[in-house]
């Protein structure tokens, strides 16, 4: 017998298994970045090298996805990735403060690091998912989607607002410290948070057969509503990372705004990508958290974003008249949408397909969504030279890059149409919508 449905408590609870991980990740991401490019002097390609790497190893989440199917429990698989990023966040800043007086051995050690945060995170963040998806009611689905978004977001603010104080004046010692004091925290909390929360239900009988990883990949990738919904996480989010590196330089090259004008924009865009998730919270609640609905949203968010864009590109030519807060604002609210939207529809769309595989689907979802968020940043930068080059302009680049992401947005749109539908399903035939056997699975 299944245990009943998470009410709010729970869901939070969940929720701070991701504040927990936000918050490791965020230090390992941006405070280590900035030490081994201002303190260290060293080439900002070394850390961008390490955080790629960690998204790279994140294409295990299938894998790591398909260990939790055959266990049959997810609560093991979230705290041992969550000891995992612990640890990685730990040696990231041994590492981190080594290379100021030994470079190689730091960098060596940085990489064994990374790669531990990039486990962790796959393993923790993908089980946490599917658990959060078998144990929400339908209904709820959207809103705990935003509600966990929102608050990894939190362990992003809190995290850089504290460690910021406690990391000046600058030393090797107290990086390390500062680092094993968030990382310890962060596992407890996670740990604490999901204690006897996961119950002792059996998982689905299909959980439990025999399986090597391959074929049960195989027979998740031949699944048509699975495959395409995963390309279209793919290319959604493609487009989505590639304007992080981007819109605050643009602020300041096309309309020559200083660096806390850039700064003040660039949060008037995350505040409208929260805005976005509360909204989809909101209306999918009320919809029951039904696919059909949670589509339209995200078929709206990705043309709106798309429309922005091309507004931005055409700002590059136009000049400092064109409404900039505005638009940063409405790109965050169409991001925001979109991003809710799909991760709740991802909630739904995981337990539809052969049993005992919500793990390896959940895990090739995420899987999509790191490699895309891995390239969209380098990706977007390469662009943006590419168009400099071309035009002999830095507007002109910038122009390039909007009409790019632009089309990304754009494919993304025409791809959601058909998110929860079989091929040849009839558009207003059987619907995405969970019906009760699959609300049960």
């Amino acid at each position: 017998m299944n245990p009943p449905p998470l009410g709010w408590f729970g869901i939070v609870r969940l929720g701070l298994v991701q504040t927990s991980l936000g918050a490791i990740v965020v230090l390992t991401t941006a405070a280590l970045n900035r030490v081994m490019v201002v303190e260290h002097a060293l080439p900002a390609t070394l850390p961008g090298v390490l955080v790629a790497l960690h998204y790279a190893v994140q294409m295990l989440r299938p894998r790591l996805g398909h260990g939790s199917d055959q266990g049959g429990r997810r609560t093991p698989w979230i705290i041992g990735g969550m000891a995992a990023l612990a640890l990685g966040g730990v040696l990231a800043a041994v590492a981190t403060a080594w290379m100021g007086t030994a470079l190689l051995p730091g960098v060596a050690l940085a990489v064994v690091a990374f790669l531990l945060v990039g486990l962790g995170v796959g393993a923790a963040g993908t089980s946490l998912l599917v658990l959060l998806a078998a144990r929400v009611a339908p209904a709820r689905k959207p809103a705990a989607a935003s509600l966990v978004w929102i608050m990894m977001i939190a362990g992003f603010v809190v995290t850089t607002a504290v460690a910021g104080r406690l990391l000046d004046p600058y030393s090797p010692g107290r990086l390390v410290a500062v680092a094993a004091g968030v990382s310890a925290l962060a596992f407890l909390l996670a740990l604490a948070a999901v204690a006897g929360i996961e119950g002792k239900a059996a998982a689905p009988a299909g959980a439990r057969r025999p399986a090597a990883f391959l074929p049960a990949l195989r027979e998740v990738w031949a699944e048509p509503v699975a495959r395409h919904f995963t390309v279209f996480v793919f290319l959604s989010m493609l487009a989505y990372s590639a304007q992080d590196l981007i819109l605050e330089p643009f602020a300041g090259t096309v309309f020559g705004m200083t660096l806390g004008e850039t700064t003040r924009l660039s949060s008037l865009q995350h505040g409208g990508v929260l805005a976005g998730m509360i909204v989809i919270a909101l209306v999918g609640s009320l919809s029951g958290g039904r696919v059909e609905v949670l589509r339209r949203w995200t078929i709206g968010g990705c043309a709106a974003a798309c429309l922005i864009l091309l507004a931005l590109a055409a700002a590059g030519i136009t000049g400092t008249a064109f409404p900039l807060r505005e638009s940063f604002f409405a790109l965050g609210l169409a991001n925001g949408a979109f991003a809710a939207a799909a991760i709740a529809t991802m909630m739904q769309l995981v337990s539809r397909g052969g049993g005992g595989r919500d793990g390896v689907r959940m895990g090739m979802f995420g899987a999509a969504q790191a490699i895309a968020f891995g390239l969209g940043g380098l990706a977007g930068t390469v662009v943006l030279d590419l168009g400099r080059l071309a035009t002999g302009s830095a507007g002109g680049g910038y122009v390039v890059v909007f009409l790019a992401d632009a089309a990304l947005f754009l494919a993304s749109a025409l791809l959601a149409r058909r998110i929860g539908r079989a091929p040849g399903e009839a558009a207003r035939g059987r619907d995405a919508g969970i019906t009760g056997k699959e609300a049960a699975a």
